[in-house]
């Protein structure tokens, strides 16, 4: 008797496997979209760019091919994105016109469109994770400033000293864009074996922002959106425009209540509702049946994705 339960449990085993490993997964994130061109970088940086992305990607794909949430694969790689310093994101992050580092994050549950939300902090170590305190265990969406950091606090998130968030190449971009500004955001979106879709964001903003400047990247339906019923969309760009346009919602509206397919939707906002007032950025997206979408109207975007499929690829120009 025995020897056939071992020989069940062991048959048991295989068939949730194999039944694991059949669900549909995919994954896709971004480090920001810009001006990059080819010839502006080394390969060395070339190489080292990609290297990042594709740990990233390790992070999210390893978590989703062992049955674990989407909300876990995009909260985690964008926490690994907000550790290297490549991207402007948490340790990585830009600095203001007054030489102050503010960082905003947001995370969204598709399965019930709960969301978690914080701007303006400068001491909290890694924003998404808090972002997701805040959808977990507070009442609210978005908190803000010293509000956001309190609420960490008392959640028991890692706080750092806001000289954590220095970088020579970050210091050296606002002396040189003092008169301008630059962008870029980090995100991930993802979908479950469960048929479950999330989205995560996180931002330093823009090179030489007033301070107290809020972006897209917190806002939820404008750089950060998912919805089970449709998709799942990260933004990167010039957050003012996406906030006017509401273009991660305005993607899903459109899949919704126009019937479009998720490369049609993202290619009506990206290349034409924001191509004709030169709103500048691009998206990252996912919809309900796993299919995704990257897309652009700058000159380049550090992006990578994966699905159950094993299509995968890392890329950062056009």
């Amino acid at each position: 008797m025995k020897p056939f339960k071992t020989i069940l449990s062991f048959i048991v085993i295989i068939l949730l496997a194999n039944s694991l490993l059949a669900q549909k997964w995919s994954i896709v994130l971004h480090g920001g979209a810009g001006g990059m061109k080819k010839e502006n970088f080394t390969q060395e940086q070339i190489d080292n760019y990609q290297a990042e992305l594709l740990k990233a990607l390790e992070i999210g794909k390893n978590i989703l091919i062992n049955g674990g949430t989407s909300l876990d694969a995009v909260e985690q790689v964008v926490r690994y994105l907000e550790d290297c310093p490549l991207f402007n994101a948490g340790k990585g992050a830009v600095f203001t016109h007054d030489g102050k580092n503010e960082l905003d994050a947001a995370i969204m549950d598709g399965r019930n469109l709960m969301a978690g939300a914080i701007a303006g902090v400068g001491d909290i170590k890694n924003p998404i994770s808090t972002a997701r305190l805040v959808m977990e265990k507070s009442a609210h969406v978005m908190i803000v400033g010293k509000g956001a950091s309190d609420f960490a606090r008392s959640m028991g998130a890692e706080m750092v000293d806001s000289s954590y968030f220095f970088t020579q190449s970050r210091w050296n971009d606002l002396q040189k864009y003092l008169d301008k500004e630059k962008m870029g955001t980090v995100g991930c979106v993802a979908l479950d074996i469960h048929g479950n879709l999330a989205a995560a964001t996180s931002t330093g903003g823009m090179t030489n922002k007033r301070y107290n400047r809020v972006g897209d990247a917190p806002v939820i339906g404008a750089g950060t959106y998912a919805n089970n019923a449709t998709c799942a969309v990260s933004a990167t760009g010039h957050g003012e425009f996406f906030i006017r346009y509401t273009v991660a919602h305005d993607i899903s509206a459109l899949m919704e209540y126009k019937g479009m397919s998720l490369v049609d939707a993202v290619n009506l906002v990206i290349n034409g509702k924001l191509e004709k007032v030169d709103g500048r950025g691009g998206v990252i997206a996912v919809d309900k049946d796993g299919n995704v979408c990257i897309d652009m109207n700058t000159t380049g975007m550090f992006r990578a994705y994966e699905k159950s499929t094993g299509e995968k690829g890392v890329e950062i120009f056009k």
